[in-house]
């Protein structure tokens, strides 16, 4: 009745690892000052820091910019995460049962 279904979960597990992988999200924090670049798959990728735009003497707030700018960039890549995971099953369902998940 459900064939391969394991085989295929951990195949289309692959896919999506690959297809988040390659999707970059970008977060800015007090108008471009820090920005952070990362994949959907939670990978930071790069981090900007525009020195006309920040005082990078001041230590502790350039950290806070930093990490509200991660956080940032990782909430956007758990909702894309989310997203593509509620694909994942409404395929692998049987027709019909898709609709238990809205």
């Amino acid at each position: 009745m459900f064939g391969n279904l394991f085989g295929d979960l951990e195949k289309k597990q692959e896919e999506i690892q690959q297809r988040l992988s390659a999707m970059l999200v970008e977060a800015s924090v007090q108008d471009g000052a820090v920005r952070v670049t990362a994949t959907a798959a939670g990978e930071l990728r790069d981090l900007l820091i525009d020195p006309q735009k920040v005082d990078v003497h001041d230590v502790e707030a350039l950290q806070d910019l930093i990490l509200e700018a991660v956080n940032r960039a990782l909430t956007q890549a758990r909702t894309i995460q989310s997203e593509t995971s509620r694909e994942l099953i409404k395929e692998m369902l049987p027709p019909g049962f898709d609709k238990l998940f809205g």
